[in-house]
């Protein structure tokens, strides 16, 4: 409101009250308050009147407005606080019903494998930095019954396995990494084997290799590789992954094969430990 009498429409306006104001006197010195005075101001007046009416309304409603103003403050911040515990309660049913997803997936692997012993599912702290291989850190150590080469799976398959333990934290290679070799069979055949061994080359894709594989196979793409359990640090039949492309190696003597693991490695958020089972023995890094 302050602008708008500092604005040249009021100037303009005083400057139209005046001049009635003049016609007013000019009348009454002249002899009396005639009709005809009344109704030439009246009708002289009129625009003034509805805009006066107009100016009127507009400052009642913006008056109304600035009266009502800490009350509807009040209200949006209430609103906000609501909305802001209603996001909170949204986040922590999707973390609980992710949880229970995880749970009801592990208990899985128990049902199918009776001779497992199984950690608590192990939540992935964070991936080793500058390692194309994706090794990784969990929430769970010694105290929790883990110990080196222990096995690392997820309901889908093999990970990998325990390299380095601490109390409440332990270290998982995966079966990205060169460091780490286990022997696989085709799961229909079960005649065409060789090792899972990773290399650079294909692990920046997240796929591993299968090498020494003879050069008389049956082998075809999309077949499964499994776990054989013949030295005892992994559990037999664990799914491995998927045969993406067959070729020959560069020695020409036996077949190599990219493989695409069961296990989605970089996407991982848990998984779980097998600490024990049937046919297990050895402590050494190799399958």
């Amino acid at each position: 409101m302050r602008e708008f009498f500092k604005s040249r429409k009021f100037k303009v306006i005083l400057a139209f009250l005046a001049f009635l104001v003049g016609i007013m006197i000019y009348a009454v010195t002249k002899g009396g308050y005639s009709i005809s005075s009344v109704s030439f101001v009246n009708t002289v007046s009129k625009p003034f009147r509805h805009t006066s009416n107009r100016i009127s309304m507009k400052v009642e409603s913006t008056l109304e407005r600035v009266s009502k103003a800490d009350a509807i403050y009040d209200e949006n911040q209430e609103l906000k606080k609501q909305i802001s515990d209603l996001s909170k309660q949204l986040a922590e049913y999707d973390a609980m019903k992710s949880e229970v997803e995880e749970l009801r997936k592990f208990i899985g692997i128990k049902e199918k494998h009776e001779d497992y012993n199984l950690s608590e599912p192990c939540e992935v702290l964070s991936f080793t930095a500058n390692d194309p291989f994706k090794s990784f850190t969990v929430d769970k150590g010694s105290e929790d019954g883990i110990e080196l080469y222990c096995p690392v799976v997820t309901a889908d398959g093999l990970v990998g396995m325990i390299t380095e333990v601490s109390a409440h934290v332990s270290t998982v290679r995966t079966i990205l990494s060169p460091d780490l070799s286990v022997a696989v069979q085709c799961s229909s055949s079960g005649a065409d084997k060789g090792i899972i061994e990773g290399n650079i080359a294909v692990a920046t894709d997240g796929n591993t290799m299968l090498t020494h594989v003879r050069t008389k196979n049956h082998l075809h793409e999309g077949d499964l590789m499994i776990t054989t359990g013949s030295s005892g640090l992994f559990p037999k039949n664990l799914s491995i992954g998927t045969v993406k492309t067959i070729d020959t190696d560069s020695n020409g003597l036996s077949i190599e094969c990219e493989i695409e693991p069961c296990v989605d490695i970089t996407g991982l958020t848990s998984v779980i430990v097998i600490t024990n089972f049937a046919g297990k023995r050895g402590t050494e890094n190799e399958d």
